[in-house]
């Protein structure tokens, strides 16, 4: 696998889209660190990690409109790729939705978002957008 981050987001781009309640991710420290953010921000219900083999797995519960069903999550896309990086410095860090939505940087401070990110004062890498 070339792109873990691609993959982790296409899994929940997919169950999304089928309707899961639950999906399970091969886990790493950068997509336990993206969870963490997509539970603070309110995107995802719960999650749980567990590390029963030598990687371990993240298990998600997605957030969905409890009358229309409708997902917390309604684009989650790829930024910066292995193909072609997307850096950006503290001054220029994209808004998503006019602010609406959350850009998940990796900085030399940890991975954050790109509100955080601009309060600190601080550019990284842009990871992928959420709204």
């Amino acid at each position: 696998m070339t792109d873990p981050i691609a993959d982790f987001l296409t899994r929940i781009r997919n169950a999304i889209i089928a309707g899961h309640k639950v999906v399970e991710v091969p886990a790493s420290n950068l997509k336990k660190d993206i969870t963490k953010i997509l539970f603070d921000k309110g995107y995802i219900l719960s999650y749980k990690f567990i590390d029963d083999d030598l990687q371990g797995k993240i298990k998600i519960a997605l957030k969905y409109h409890p009358k229309s069903k409708i997902s917390a999550i309604k684009t989650i896309d790829r930024a910066s790729r292995p193909g072609l990086r997307k850096y950006s410095g503290a001054a220029k860090l994209p808004r998503v939705l006019n602010g609406l939505g959350i850009a998940v940087i990796s900085t030399s401070q940890g991975v954050m978002t790109d509100k955080e990110a601009r309060k600190l004062n601080i550019g990284g890498e842009v990871l992928c957008y959420v709204y």
